[in-house]
């Protein structure tokens, strides 16, 4: 079946932060769609309401390859912050055991969810030379300066600074203000210069400090995505993913940083997902209302059912877990996945091709995903209409009315069309 003239003619429409708008998507360079989409920090282990993030990247980046294009993506480990230093400390650990640990069970829980990521992610400790790079040209063009052995960026030098968030510069403080955490909480703007490069504190080990040009030291969190951005991708990309909270102070920063060394637009396109609240809340540990993916694996829910239920509300809109929201996710998966077994069995080993009506009525459903998916990623709308239609082909077969041929290319299609969005568990 033929797909080439829908992709072609259908736009994807992405909801860019950065416009305010349904923009479509337009790739910025020939060799390939250049992905940045923010990875974990790994002091922790990643929760549930962060594998919602990843899952939307996933699905993004699924889609565009579904779409013809080719995807040059980087996802990145954090290991290098404020929080994964005073967590290794606390417990007398070195930075890279801390990390590495968390590491695996992010990598081997991304693969139980089906999220497929880039062959190479860079890590902040694997990108520090760069950072440093980084730091002396932004120093050279007077943008980023030296204080007591540290360096910070000075917002007030490059123009348009905060135009993702929409800050508003009039507000911005006569006296000059240094911030010096990587992060601060809440979605609250940091108003001063924010730090680069932290300078060693005297006696502190020499596993949480490199020597390099700038002196012994750690790269800040604000230069450590821009680092790992520029040497694996350039300095030019088509769209940078993250979660809501990326929008206060962390992407700005990253602009502020990559457009002032290299003086081209970062990325013309920004999606950012909502949060996925538990009782009512974010997740926190001050909360104790954290949930992780081997909480829920141990309570029954399979992999596949998780990644269903975290697709099964659209990106942009927060969603909260309740028990009985999760019951009725798992329960249209069931439904799905009877569904389809019911076409596996009237398919049996058929080969032969369906029969002119039924090939129409296989088109309509795939052109319906297209619809959806074209409509900023909607999962939800996509999934409402193939439960719709999947459960009319199901029913079809059992009765006869379709065609031992026509299941088989039924099953074939949804295979094809799991390839966008992997919940069926048809697609590798």
């Amino acid at each position: 079946m033929a797909t080439e003239h829908s992709r072609e003619c259908d736009d994807l429409l992405l909801q860019n932060t950065f416009t305010g708008r349904r923009d479509p998507f337009r790739q910025r360079h020939g060799d390939g769609v250049r992905l940045f989409t923010c990875g974990p920090s790994v002091y922790n282990r990643p929760h549930i309401g962060n594998y919602r993030t990843y899952l939307y990247q996933d699905v993004l980046q699924r889609y565009l390859e579904y779409r013809g294009h080719h995807v040059l993506r980087v996802l990145n480990f954090t290991d290098v912050e404020d929080k994964a230093v005073d967590e290794a400390k606390r417990r007398g650990l070195a930075l890279a055991d801390l990390t590495r640990d968390n590491e695996a069970v992010f990598l081997r829980e991304a693969q139980r969810l089906g999220i497929r990521l880039p062959g190479i992610i860079p890590r902040s400790s694997t990108s520090v030379d760069q950072a440093v790079e980084l730091i002396r040209i932004l120093l050279n063009k007077g943008h980023a300066y030296r204080y007591r052995g540290s360096v910070f960026f000075d917002p007030l030098t490059f123009p348009d600074f905060g135009k993702l968030f929409g800050l508003d510069l009039s507000q911005w403080p006569q006296k000059r203000i240094r911030f010096w955490r990587d992060t601060y909480p809440g979605k609250r703007w940091n108003l001063g210069d924010f730090i680069l490069w932290h300078a060693a504190k005297r006696g502190e080990p020499d596993a949480f400090v490199w020597d390099t040009a700038l002196g012994r030291g750690r790269p800040a969190w604000n230069i450590q995505d821009p680092a790992m951005i520029s040497q694996h991708l350039g300095c030019e990309l088509d769209i940078c993913c993250g979660g809501v909270d990326n929008l206060y102070r962390h992407h700005d920063y990253n602009i502020a940083v990559m457009e002032a060394v290299s003086g081209k637009e970062l990325a013309p396109y920004w999606l950012h997902g909502e949060h996925l609240l538990v009782r009512g809340a974010k997740m926190s540990k001050s909360k104790g209302n954290i949930i992780y993916p081997e909480d829920m694996f141990r309570d029954g829910i399979s992999p596949q059912e998780l990644r269903f239920y975290l697709l099964s509300m659209h990106y942009r809109r927060t969603m909260s877990l309740t028990d009985r929201r999760l019951a009725r996710a798992r329960e249209r998966w069931a439904s799905l996945q009877n569904a389809i077994r019911s076409l596996q069995d009237r398919a049996g080993d058929a080969a032969a091709d369906a029969d002119a009506e039924s090939t129409r009525r296989l088109e309509e459903m795939r052109l319906s995903v297209e619809r959806h998916l074209n409509d900023d990623l909607d999962v939800p709308g996509a999934v409402e209409g193939l439960e719709r239609d999947l459960g009319k082909l199901s029913r079809d077969c059992q009765s006869g009315r379709l065609s031992q041929g026509a299941c088989a290319m039924a099953l074939r299609e949804l295979e094809r069309m799991d390839g966008m969005f992997g919940i069926l568990g048809l697609a590798e």
